[in-house]
């Protein structure tokens, strides 16, 4: 993940309205709507109702279940914020896959996006309330259960944005500082141990490839799993020491290559489907819960 802990990188800066700087996650988000944008145009063409393709029949099974995940969730008189819901969770799974380029930033990793996405969301709640209860319903809300309850009801309606804002941005900024961190260890890890095996010419690296070759060998006579894997290792160090110390892997962090990408999958891929699912059931749940059914809305108002 490119992600630097100082913040994100101002490219250039517009001089119109004080200054408007075009930072790695103004480049991100604008990839990502444009990569949405294209994906929406192309899929949605040329649909068929009878023989439709593998792709046509996995993005309609898809967004079933996203209309699915609305009903169930919102109920089915708020059917119609599905496009909304759907607009959300992608773009905060692509705003946080798009760091594993290594071109790019997470935009999710930046607190301005979230928070942005956060306040929207709170807008639209705010809109919703006022537009089923009235503005005086809505104040009134803010006094409900009883009047001393007013100074905590505000609190929480501030609250509700910075807690999403905040929960999505650390999980991704985090889980991209942790891949940085592990990606320096295994570096300097790697650093050392090539230079400890090749430190002192040809000789040690021949002698880890012998050993290992041996140890390999003998798993083929007496199949015990501990000389395939002591073997295989001893014989991968002797080899990468042999390539170091022909100068071939000068500068190369060996032991960085792939350790790192495999635990990528948890902190970057897991993690960044997990924080987008997260983020859009809470906007769910909130919406819903200013939207109720119109029996109920009703009975609220009578």
């Amino acid at each position: 993940m490119n992600l630097n802990v100082t913040g994100a990188f101002v490219y250039f800066t517009i001089p119109i309205f004080g200054g408007i700087p075009i930072t790695q996650t103004t480049v991100s988000s604008l990839l990502v709507t444009i990569l949405l944008v294209v994906l929406s145009m192309k899929l949605g063409k040329n649909l068929k109702k009878k023989n439709p393709s593998g792709t046509q029949v996995l993005v309609e099974k898809g967004v079933s279940m996203l209309y699915g995940m609305v009903e169930e969730t919102m109920g089915a008189h708020n059917l119609h914020w599905t496009p909304f819901i759907g607009t959300i969770f992608l773009s905060s799974l692509f705003g946080s896959l798009i760091g594993l380029t290594g071109f790019f930033r997470s935009m999710t990793a930046d607190l301005s996006c979230t928070l942005t996405w956060a306040l929207m969301v709170s807008v639209i709640i705010w809109y919703v309330s006022i537009k089923n209860n009235g503005l005086l319903g809505w104040l009134k809300g803010f006094t409900e259960p009883i009047v001393v309850m007013t100074p905590m009801n505000i609190v929480g309606e501030i609250a509700q944005p910075a807690s999403m804002a905040f929960r999505h941005f650390g999980n991704v900024a985090g889980g991209g500082v942790i891949m940085s961190i592990l990606y320096l260890a295994f570096s300097m890890l790697s650093s050392l141990v090539l230079g400890a095996v090749s430190g002192n010419g040809i000789l040690v690296p021949l002698v880890l490839l012998a050993v290992g070759g041996a140890l390999l060998w003998k798993f083929k006579t007496n199949g015990k799993k501990r000389h395939v894997i002591f073997g295989g290792l001893t014989a991968v160090l002797g080899f990468f020491g042999l390539l170091q110390t022909l100068g071939l892997l000068s500068g190369v962090p060996i032991l960085a290559l792939g350790i790192p990408a495999v635990l990528s999958c948890y902190f970057d891929l897991f993690s960044g489907f997990v924080q987008a699912y997260v983020f859009t059931l809470l906007t769910m749940v909130y919406i819903g819960n200013s939207c109720p059914p119109p029996e109920q809305e009703e009975a609220v108002q009578i």
